[in-house]
């Protein structure tokens, strides 16, 4: 299963929103997931314990994986047609 992490710079609420569309775009490409929200401070410390992160992509810098994690940046949080486009990407699907 596909652990999923979804940041934002502006806090807990707006990362709900995020959280919401990855999982509408997940889920429309079949894939097992769980999909938790943060905001960008506290994903940082996070960031080993998820194998996706979605992230602003002027927050990308920020984030210094140590394992397989993929830290993915994004020019419109709300836009499905990037996070499945990025995503897609990142797993190699």
């Amino acid at each position: 299963m596909l652990k999923v992490l979804a940041a934002c710079g502006n806090g807990m609420g707006s990362s709900l929103i995020i959280k919401m569309k990855i999982e509408q775009v997940l889920k429309s490409m079949n894939l097992e997931f769980t999909v938790h929200h943060a905001s960008v401070g506290q994903a940082k410390s996070e960031v080993n314990n998820f194998d996706l992160v979605l992230v602003a992509q002027t927050f990308v810098g920020e984030f210094k994986p140590t394992g397989d994690t993929k830290v993915v940046g994004l020019v419109n949080l709300l836009s499905e047609d990037e996070i499945r486009e990025k995503v897609t990407k990142a797993l190699g699907l």
